[in-house]
C-alpha cells in the first residue's frame, strides 16, 4: 500500500510538539478522539510509516510545528477502559472497542510556525482540508503534493519521515 499522509490537531496546552519530543521514545499513542470519521481514518487507514503534520490549534498562531511518523496503526484506545478518565466510555466493550488510536513518533520541529494563515495564502493548498471553513476534524488526510508544499514551507528539503 502506497504511503499515506496525515494533519493531527493537539492544543499546545494539552499536549504539544515540544511534549511529543520529550516523550519516552519519542512516540505516544494519539489517545482521546472521540469523533466517528476521525476513528474511523485511525482504525482503517493508519498505517506504520505514515507521515504526520502535527499541528497546534487554539493557539496564538495556528500552524504546522513540526513532523512526525505512524509507528504503530490502528488499535482500540485505552483510555476508554479507564474508569474516571477524562475519555473513558462506559458503553465500549472491550472484546469489541469503540474507539481508536495510533501511536505516533516526533522526527522534527520546524524552525517557525507554518502558519494557518500561509496555509491559507499559499495556491497549492487552496484544497487541503485544513483551510477549509467549517473544517474541525482533528484527523485530517493530507495528499503527497500538499505534503510537500508543507514540508517545503516548513523549511524542510528532504522528508526526515521516510
Amino acid at each position: 500500500m502506497a504511503r499515506r499522509y496525515w494533519l493531527m490537531k493537539s492544543e499546545p496546552d494539552v499536549f504539544s510538539f515540544d511534549d511529543l519530543l520529550a516523550s519516552p521514545r519519542r512516540r505516544t499513542g494519539w489517545d482521546g478522539v472521540r469523533n466517528y470519521q476521525a476513528r474511523n481514518l485511525m482504525r482503517d487507514d493508519f498505517q506504520v510509516g505514515d507521515g504526520v503534520l502535527y499541528y497546534h490549534s487554539r493557539t496564538k498562531v495556528p500552524g504546522v510545528v513540526g513532523l512526525a511518523r505512524v509507528v504503530e496503526g490502528g488499535h482500540p484506545d485505552p483510555t476508554q477502559f479507564v474508569r474516571g478518565h477524562k475519555y473513558e466510555d462506559a458503553k465500549s466493550d472491550p472484546d469489541d472497542p469503540r474507539w481508536y488510536q495510533v501511536t505516533i513518533e516526533g522526527v522534527e520541529a520546524f524552525e517557525e510556525v507554518v502558519s494557518l494563515e500561509t496555509l491559507k495564502d499559499t495556491a497549492a493548498l487552496e484544497d487541503m482540508a485544513v483551510v477549509q471553513r467549517g473544517q474541525r476534524l482533528s484527523v485530517q488526510p493530507v495528499t503527497a503534493a500538499e505534503w510537500r508544499t508543507v514540508l517545503r514551507l516548513g523549511g524542510v528539503r528532504k522528508d526526515p519521515t521516510r
